[in-house]
Order: C-alpha cells, then sequence, then structure tokens
C-alpha cells in the first residue's frame, strides 16, 4: 500500500513540470505537451483506482507515506496522507482531469497556442492533485497557491478578450485574500500545535475535542480556515468572477466547475477536526452557504445564456455544498462533491448540443392543467417524495434525526424530489406518472445508499468528528428559506404570475448588481 501511494508523486510531478516548459517550446511541440499532459492524467487515475480499491479493502484506515524530510523549523516535509476522503477526491480528479483532457484534443485542434493550454491544463491538474494528498498544511497550501496560478493562465487563454482578463484578475484578487487568511491559519496553527503535519494535528483535535480544552487559538485557527474556503469556492459575495468566465475554453469550464471550485469544500472536510472546534464558525459557514444557494438559485432562474446558467448553477450548489459543511454533515457534502462534479463536468462538455436538443423536442405537445389539477399533482408529488425519503431511511437503516443536519438536508430533499414530481405528474401521462414515482423512489435509494457508501469510507476522518447541534432558530431560517426559493421556482412557471415578479426579474438578470462593485473595483486592475 505504502509503496503504491508513493508511486502517485510520479505522474504528479511530470503534470507540474509542465507548467516549467517555455510557452514557445509548448506551442511548436503542441502534440507532445498534450499525449504528456494526458498519459500522466490518465496513469494517475489508474494509480489512484488502485489506491481507493486498496483502502477499501482495509477498510479505509489512513496511510501517511513520507517521501522527503528535513528538520529545519518549522518541521515540514514531502508526504503524502491518504484515506478515505483523499483517496475518493483523488479517483474524481483523476477521471474528470482524463475527460477533459481527451475532450481538449478534439476541442482546441488546429489552434496555434493549444500546447501553451496543455501545459497549463496539465500543471493545474497536478497540483489539485497534490493539494488532495498533501500529508502537511505547508505542501497543502503550496499546492492550493498552484492551482489557483494554473487556472488563472489558463481563464487567460484568450488574451485578447477583455472580459477574460476582468474575470481572471477578479478571482486572481479574491484569491490572494483567501491565500492571506491561509497563511494566517498556517503560522497559528504551528504556534498552537507545534506541528503541521495531518496525522498529528489530527490526533491533537481528538483529544482537544474530547477534553473540551477548546482555546481561544484553536478557534482562531478554525474561523481563518472556514473564511479562507468561503472565498475559494464561489461563496456570497465572492461568486462574481464565476459567471464572468465564459470567455474561457469550454473544457476549461468543465475542469473549473467539476474541480477547481471544490477546492473551499474539500478544505473543511479535509481539515474537519480542526474547523469543529469552533462551533459559531460553523454555524456562520452553514448560513453563508445557504443564502449563497437561495441566491444563486434565484439568480440562475433568469439567465439566457446556458453557460452563465451552469455557472449560478454551480454557485448554488457550492453553497448548498457549504451548508451540509456548516450542519456538520461531511459525509453528504462529499458525496455531493462527486455527484455535482460528475453533472456538471457532463453539462459544460454537452452545452454546444444543448440548441439541437432543444429543438428536436420543441414540437412535443406540453399538457396545461387547470390550477386544482396543478395543485393536486403538487400534493401528490410531495406527499410521494415524503413517503419514499421516510420508507427508504427505514429501509437502509439510516436515522435522520440523529445525523448532523439530517432532518434539514432531509427537507431539502424531499423539496427538490417534489419540484421534479411535480413536473411530471402535470403532464398527464400515465407513463410519466410511473416514472415520476418510480423515479422519487429510485433516487431516495440511491442517495441514501450512496451517502451510506461514502459514510463508510469516510468512517475514520471525518464521520467520528463530534458536531454541535444546530440551534433551532436557524433550521428554521434555512428551512424557510428553501421553502421560499421553492414557491419562487412554482411561481416562475406559472404563466400568470403575481405583477412583483417582473421587477424582480430584472434585479436578478443583473445578479442583484453585485457584480458592478466587483467591475468597479477590479476594472482598472484588469486594463493593467
Amino acid at each position: 500500500m505504502d509503496l503504491l501511494v508513493a508511486t502517485l508523486a510520479f505522474p504528479i510531478l511530470i503534470l507540474i513540470s509542465l507548467g516549467c516548459t517555455p510557452a514557445r517550446f509548448a506551442n511548436t511541440h503542441s502534440v507532445l505537451m498534450r499525449r504528456l499532459a494526458t498519459g500522466a492524467v490518465g496513469s494517475e487515475f489508474l494509480i489512484a483506482l488502485a489506491v481507493a480499491i486498496a483502502l477499501i479493502a482495509s477498510g479505509s484506515h489512513s496511510r501517511s507515506v513520507s517521501l522527503l524530510d528535513w528538520t529545519v523549523e518549522p518541521s515540514v516535509g514531502f508526504g503524502f496522507y491518504v484515506d478515505g476522503p483523499a483517496g475518493l477526491m483523488l479517483l474524481l480528479v483523476g477521471f474528470i482531469g482524463f475527460v477533459v483532457s481527451r475532450f481538449s484534443i478534439r476541442y482546441l485542434d488546429g489552434e496555434a497556442t493549444q500546447g501553451n493550454y496543455f501545459r497549463w491544463l496539465g500543471f493545474t491538474i497536478g497540483a489539485v492533485s497534490l493539494m488532495v494528498v498533501a500529508g502537511n498544511l505547508m505542501l497543502f497550501f503550496a499546492s492550493w497557491v498552484m492551482t489557483s496560478f494554473g487556472l488563472h493562465h489558463l481563464l487567460l487563454h484568450y488574451r485578447h478578450r477583455p472580459a477574460a482578463h476582468r474575470a481572471a484578475w477578479t478571482k486572481f484578487a479574491i484569491s490572494r485574500l483567501g491565500d492571506g487568511l491561509l497563511i494566517g491559519a498556517l503560522i497559528l496553527t504551528y504556534q498552537t500545535f507545534g506541528t503541521l503535519d495531518l496525522a498529528s494535528l489530527f490526533a491533537e483535535a481528538e483529544q482537544i475535542s474530547a477534553g473540551s480544552r477548546i482555546a481561544a487559538s484553536h478557534a482562531a485557527i478554525a474561523w481563518l480556515l472556514i473564511l479562507g474556503a468561503v472565498t475559494k469556492s464561489a461563496q456570497f459575495p465572492f461568486h462574481t468572477w464565476l459567471p464572468d468566465t465564459l470567455e474561457t475554453p469550454t473544457p476549461v469550464s468543465a475542469l473549473m466547475h467539476a474541480g477547481v471550485v471544490n477546492a473551499g469544500g474539500y478544505l473543511v472536510i479535509r481539515l474537519s477536526p480542526l474547523v469543529t472546534l469552533a462551533p459559531a464558525a460553523l454555524l456562520t459557514l452553514a448560513i453563508i452557504g445557504a443564502v449563497t444557494a437561495c441566491f444563486a438559485g434565484v439568480v440562475m432562474m433568469t439567465q439566457a445564456s446556458i453557460k452563465r446558467t451552469l455557472a449560478y448553477s454551480t454557485i448554488a450548489q457550492m453553497g448548498f455544498m457549504m451548508l451540509q459543511c456548516g450542519l456538520g454533515a461531511f459525509s453528504a457534502a462529499m458525496l455531493h462533491i462527486v455527484a455535482h462534479s460528475l453533472y456538471k463536468a457532463h453539462a459544460f462538455l454537452t452545452s454546444g448540443s444543448v440548441i439541437s436538443q432543444m429543438q428536436a423536442t420543441g414540437g412535443a405537445a406540453v399538457p396545461t392543467p387547470g390550477k386544482a389539477a396543478k395543485v393536486a399533482y403538487l400534493l401528490a408529488a410531495a406527499g410521494t417524495a415524503v413517503t419514499a425519503c421516510y420508507s427508504t431511511s427505514v429501509a437502509l437503516g439510516v436515522n435522520l434525526a440523529t445525523k448532523p443536519g439530517g432532518l434539514v438536508l432531509g427537507f431539502v430533499l424531499c423539496l427538490a424530489l417534489t419540484a421534479w414530481g411535480w413536473r411530471l405528474f402535470s403532464l398527464e401521462s400515465s407513463r410519466t406518472t410511473i416514472v415520476g414515482l418510480g423515479g422519487i423512489f429510485g433516487l431516495c435509494l440511491a442517495y441514501l445508499a450512496s451517502y451510506l457508501a461514502v459514510d463508510r469510507l469516510l468512517a475514520t476522518s471525518v464521520s467520528a468528528v463530534t458536531v454541535p447541534d444546530c440551534p433551532p432558530l436557524v433550521s428554521l431560517g434555512i428551512v424557510v428559506a428553501f421553502c421560499g426559493l421553492f414557491a419562487l421556482h412554482l411561481l416562475t412557471r406559472a404563466k400568470t404570475g403575481p405583477t412583483w415578479l417582473a421587477p424582480l426579474r430584472v434585479h436578478a438578470v443583473n445578479g442583484f448588481y453585485v457584480d458592478a462593485l466587483y467591475h468597479r473595483v477590479f476594472g482598472s486592475l484588469a486594463k493593467s
């Protein structure tokens, strides 16, 4: 197992070394660059698959492999720490990276700068992979910065486009804010614990949590880590750069939305033993995530551009993931990362065929049931969703009341299934009704079964962390917010909605003008 983990260093170092290749050489030898990038990512995926199988066979026990050590203070080194979260995330990064690399070969075929593109694509994937398996916080932070650096160059692939500069430099400034917060967390962590090694930190945090000896420095570390994660995962109000990244190549959007933007969530999950030492910070994270999810959900409904709609969808999904982390549902958050990454990569890579798909289904007749029928279908969908959620949880032995944030997240799941089932039931077709009934029960079963699998994989790491219960008032506020979002979704699908929806739609189309402030602040930076 240790030798298998150590072999990860070879494809990761090859990918990172691509960033050191001169741009002129990369463009001149574009075929070589894309073969090196694709081959290294493919090798990493195969090794990650073997590591994941070995972790499952060994009961998900963590492995700490030191490749290079030195004793200069602070004691750091080049080593890997692989457990359930790292193994699952590395497998996801390897798979998404390989698919994006293969897609990029056709997408950029014939471009003069494709060699430089594969140079930074490989570097970014390598940096993300190194961040996932980093064995100490110093190496984690270094790969965190390298990931941002590589993505910055990918966003500026078409340097002649002013919009690309604006988005890239806005993200650059926000990322540097996150870097400053993480630097403060690293310094305070070493001063408090005397080490940056993850295995040692987790052991210390477990003892502190068990003995309730939480000092002010422990809470400060948690606050800095959570705020750094918020800036990395496009949380409100640090989200404005993500919808503006429309000028980047589509494969970059797929990699960014399916992989890189998840870094903040992975930071919270990876360092959950530390962040749970500050319950107030976790509660704040839950509130920020809920606000981000509802805000982006409203704006997403009004966007006309496919890529911009997907961008706000990503912001909403990242907000929901942060809500899960804030509630202490780290296993559910990890499952959300995996599911969202696979979906969003597919959505971006197939975005070019959306118009043809709409044209193929444009002539289909859609029934328009009356108001009484719509209410009946809505109640039927809600009853089916609640019944499915309850019956499948009982069948699989999942008690939502005992899981961190289980009741709140279960309620949101029922809302989502109700909206989907209501649309199918409203088609007034026996076939779609059967599909809706079977689909709701099937989705509940698949979700809870996947949750149990991920929770078991994470059992020796984040799942063992003790998380305080969320205050009832905050839980009620989150439920009310998502009910409001659900009601707004129903109103927007009605042909005749209330008059106040028209001005709200105008404001939502413009993202409630939050990005206007960023354009004023970072406009001069983008032009420089």
